[in-house]
């Protein structure tokens, strides 16, 4: 496949990538809620969406990658309580809404270095938007397809449905929805319990608020992501990414929103990652089942049988197909951690060994086969970013390498424009596409024992009531950059600053 091809959940088929503008690229994915710490399920989007930014560069085109952080809002009307998940949070942490967002977006930002993800072109946040998402609520009810009731304002499901073909992404059909929907909160003043809030009336207690034309309240959650994108990325864009369980009812009514207020649909490629799930089980808060990113980089989890390098989370999520489901366990993420080192450790050797050899490509069989290796690479991103599929390869290509070094082949059995395509193969997918970095798990190793010996000392002072050195602990590790912090389990998570 010798073009860029996506598989495109709106139309679900492959489709050859063509950019609005040539040579350019808008790609926008759903950011985190920085209501708690981010999980294990989360690395997956944002590995896997760093990947298609760096494939999209390597293509050569100039990528626009807008990642937007949900500081106010995310309330949902399917499956629980509508309620602002930020300002909730802020009242149990007892802190300010704006420091606890600060608080998680550092972690976030942290995690993500960690994964060596690139930094987005922008990172647009929904409380440095209200304007925007007013202005754009404010044009879907000038066309009528949006109503206010007692301050808060719905957008109109069934009559945009008579229109338009709402559900064609995620598969859902309107009488269904009719029929399951919950009695949740705000369902009596909307027209039909499928529509969903634009914007919501603040109560009294209610934290974080904003003036609107409809008096105090906040913004939902889809209608930030729709006026972020059109913000920077046009009215129509190229890819939009996310996972899987946003397609029903975030993306869905993205798409609803959008197509009013522009009268076009907003995107012409969606992207979706499947889910990590623990035993069968898509990781989730509902389901009690979440590993934070600091407890899987500390081991400090009843799940996790140690730590597990960030090097390693981001190669056991390549490892898969990123629209196939990966099941969470210690023995993956173990077999992860021992293929990434042979990897590696034969990308050293590679990078070391010098060509000696005089053989032209149509001498051996080798040589053939080492380069269809390195040239299905490009198919197989190209193949809807068959990321499993080049590590497969570069798995075959490691025997050769340390045969090189250790005699077992032949210093002529490649030419030299095959060697030089073996080390630009591993050099742009290992390092430049995929991401990855060398593993370093001896000094981390070392660091995790250290600071799990002082996590130790600490919870044992703090049980003989000797806050004093507790606190000592603490305090001494925060100034050299190490945050401890206490769960309610009892356990202990730390990041490093």
């Amino acid at each position: 496949m010798s073009e860029f091809h996506i598989y495109n959940s709106y139309t679900r088929q492959k489709e050859k990538f063509a950019p609005i503008t040539p040579g350019y690229a808008g790609l926008y994915v759903c950011g985190p809620t920085v209501s708690g710490e981010s999980h294990l399920g989360h690395a997956r989007p944002y590995i896997t969406f760093d990947v298609v930014q760096r494939y999209l560069t390597h293509l050569g085109h100039k990528v626009r990658y807008v990642r937007n952080i949900t500081d106010a809002g995310h309330f949902e009307e399917e499956g629980r309580d509508a309620q602002d998940k930020v300002s909730e949070k802020a009242k149990l942490e007892k802190i300010e809404p704006m420091e606890m967002v600060h608080k998680y977006t550092s972690l976030f930002h942290y995690g993500m270095r960690l994964f060596n993800c690139s930094e987005p072109s922008i990172e647009p946040t929904a409380t440095g938007h209200i304007i925007e998402q007013i202005d754009m609520i404010q044009t879907i009810m000038e066309k009528g397809y949006a109503y206010e009731v007692n301050g808060s304002v719905y957008f109109d499901v069934t009559k945009y449905a008579a229109d338009y073909p709402y559900g064609k992404l995620s598969g859902r059909v309107l009488e269904d929805q009719l029929e399951t929907t919950r009695d949740l909160d705000g369902q009596d003043e909307k027209r039909n319990k499928v529509d969903f809030a634009l914007w919501k009336k603040a109560p009294p207690q209610h934290i974080m608020r904003w003036n609107s034309p409809w008096g105090e309240g906040f913004p939902g959650w889809h209608i930030e992501c729709s006026a972020m994108s059109s913000k920077y990325l046009g009215v129509t864009f190229d890819i939009h990414g996310g996972g899987m369980d946003l397609q029903f009812p975030h993306h869905e009514s993205e798409i609803a929103q959008s197509t009013i207020a522009h009268g076009h649909a907003p995107v012409n490629y969606w992207m979706h990652n499947n889910m990590i799930t623990i035993n069968g089980k898509k990781m989730g808060k509902s389901y009690n089942n979440v590993i934070k990113l600091s407890e899987l980089f500390s081991g400090n989890h009843p799940l996790l049988e140690q730590p597990y390098h960030p090097m390693v989370v981001r190669f056991y999520i390549l490892q898969t197909h990123y629209r196939s489901t990966l099941d969470f366990s210690n023995e993956a993420l173990q077999a992860s951690e021992r293929a990434l080192r042979r990897l590696w450790e034969a990308y050293e050797v590679l990078k070391k060994l010098n060509h000696s050899g005089n053989a032209t490509p149509q001498e051996t069989a080798l040589d053939a086969q080492v380069t269809t290796w390195c040239h299905e690479c490009a198919d197989f991103m190209n193949d809807d970013l068959n990321t499993a599929k080049v590590i497969a390869n570069l798995f075959e290509l490691a025997p050769v390498i340390n045969g090189i070094k250790g005699g077992q082949v032949a210093p002529d059995a490649l030419s030299a424009d095959t060697f030089s395509l073996l080390n630009d193969t591993y050099r742009i997918y290992l390092e430049e596409i995929l991401g990855m970095q060398a593993l370093q798990v001896e000094q981390t190793d070392k660091l995790d024992k250290v600071l799990s010996l002082l996590i130790e000392i600490r919870k044992d002072a703090k049980k003989r009531k000797d806050f004093a050195t507790s606190d000592l602990i603490r305090n001494q590790l925060a100034e050299s950059g190490v945050m401890l912090k206490d769960e309610k389990d009892g356990n202990v998570s730390y990041t490093i600053e």
